[in-house]
């Protein structure tokens, strides 16, 4: 009985080493992406009654849900109550790459994005779509800026692993910022689904 204990307690371990915290890579990708794109305002939330309503449907939503998880018998915590890690997009690294995205969108490729040259790939990448829709005298400067833009971006898919303490996570952040930056999009903007195919939001 000892052994497949003991195997049980590895197993759980080695499950909460790997967990991915989407949750927290989401709203680090959305901090990242909308301070390189320029954040628009958002719509005013609809008004709240303080209590709720007279239904007390405030307070039964408020209230957590109780989760049985059977690990707690073994006296091992699950991932989120070990302190969920907190995906940092603050170190200096990141914060200079950022810095240098969003002074090059306004530069260079924003106006790309609203003629309909430029697009999102599905891969988190920029990509020149329509070469027509830029002056000759442009095409140049814009596919350097693309070129420097993506450079860039896998540069911080990969710091923002590697300054979380798991470089492993480097294809989970880019997937996650690939969604963001479709997300984050401007309507009129154009971008790739998943099989590749091009839409305009």
């Amino acid at each position: 009985m000892g052994m497949p204990l003991a195997a049980l307690v590895l197993t759980a371990c080695v499950t909460i080493n790997v967990y991915f915290p989407a949750a927290e890579a989401r709203e680090a990708a959305k901090q990242f992406v909308e301070k390189v794109i320029g954040e628009e305002t958002p719509p005013a939330p609809a008004p709240q009654d303080d209590d709720g309503g007279n239904d007390g449907g405030g307070m039964a939503s408020a209230a957590p849900a109780f989760r049985f998880d059977p690990l707690l018998l073994l006296g091992i915590a699950p991932a989120h109550a070990q302190g969920t890690p907190d995906i940092t997009i603050k170190t200096p690294a990141i914060q200079a790459i950022q810095a240098r995205m969003a002074t090059r969108f306004d530069a260079s490729l924003r106006a790309g994005f609203d003629s309909g040259a430029l697009g999102f790939t599905s891969d988190g990448l920029v990509v020149v779509r329509d070469a027509g829709k830029l002056g000759l005298k442009d095409r140049v400067a814009v596919n350097q800026a693309v070129a420097d833009d993506n450079r860039d971006r896998k540069a911080v898919y990969r710091e923002v692993a590697v300054a979380n303490g798991h470089p492993e996570w480097e294809a989970q952040i880019r997937s996650v910022f690939a969604k963001q930056w479709i997300t984050s999009a401007r309507s009129g903007w154009w971008y790739q689904d998943a099989g590749g195919a091009w839409k305009q939001k």
